[in-house]
């Protein structure tokens, strides 16, 4: 299938390769030139515009930071709107809120093309292995027919109902995920400071009742888990402010829906604290860094 990708991010760019390995054509665009020469290597076509990367394309994936930037990619002059032809749907894979995510797809309605809201999870590590949930939002003759694109990318493509309740699955999931992160720095930190291995903690809380994602294979302590950020100097994971936004979009939504947040304002706090020291760029496992100081 011939497809136009926007947005070549830490999660955009292994997206983008995945579907070149599954034999799909591809005209990519991004704001990084580097990033687009990457994909350009593996057999894309570089685009000068989201315009001209979804001409003549017959299906259109974006993957963009916030709803901002889905809305401007969207309805620029030179955006995906002004260059799609009509019936082909477009695919967004951003992170943003639900009511967002229902409003594009009536302008993308109104333009005569079909929207579906399908966020990810699965981190860099699922996008670079193909791995990837999407939570899917649409209709579900919509879902079964983008099914072929996102198998892709991903390994667990899940309908969630209607358009939105896709955001609503992604920040609930990172909601609990910012919280266990916070969690498991505060423990690990707390074991070291009573003087245990680091190693051996993380072992046992991973074999026990501890044990979730942001242990047993994102620990943010350095040398627990080889393939973590954490032993990279927290590069190439997750950004701090990425999960600070996600944060905002599930407190945000709680008080959308009179529900109360307490975990979920706490951990934004501590991740907001992380940014404004100039850590935001960091993966948001780094968090353990406000509990070890100096030794961090």
């Amino acid at each position: 299938m011939k497809i136009g990708f926007v947005g070549l991010g830490h999660m955009g760019a292994p997206m983008a390769l995945n579907l070149l390995k599954a034999g799909h054509t591809l005209s990519v665009f991004d704001l990084s030139e580097q990033a687009m020469q990457t994909l350009a290597d593996a057999g894309a076509t570089k685009a000068a515009s989201p315009k001209a990367a979804v001409s003549g394309a017959e299906w259109v994936v974006t993957m963009l930071p916030a709803a901002a930037h889905v809305r401007s990619v969207l309805t620029a002059e030179d955006g995906v709107l002004a260059g799609i032809a009509k019936g082909v749907t477009i695919i967004d894979s951003s992170t943003i809120d639900p009511a967002s995510a229902r409003e594009f797809g009536k302008l993308a309605q109104a333009h005569g093309n079909r929207f579906v809201d399908a966020p990810v999870s699965g981190g860099t590590g699922g996008a670079t292995a193909g791995t990837l949930t999407f939570m899917v939002g649409g209709s579900a003759e919509l879902y079964e027919s983008v099914k072929p694109v996102l198998s892709g990318m991903g390994k667990n493509i899940v309908h969630c109902g209607d358009t939105g309740t896709g955001q609503v699955a992604k920040i609930c999931n990172n909601l609990v995920l910012g919280v266990t992160m916070a969690g498991v720095a505060e423990a690990m930190a707390l074991g070291e400071a009573l003087g245990i291995d680091a190693k051996v903690l993380g072992g046992i809380m991973n074999t026990s009742t501890g044990r979730c994602w942001s242990s047993d294979t994102y620990n943010p302590f350095p040398g627990v888990i080889e393939t973590a950020p954490s032993t990279r100097g927290y590069t190439g994971g997750f950004g701090t402010d990425l999960m600070l936004k996600d944060l905002g979009l599930a407190t945000d939504a709680a008080k959308s829906a009179h529900l109360p947040a307490f975990m979920g304002a706490i951990a934004q706090q501590l991740y907001q604290a992380m940014s404004s020291q100039g850590d935001g760029k960091l993966d948001f496992s780094a968090v353990i860094k406000l509990y070890r100081g100096t030794k961090g």
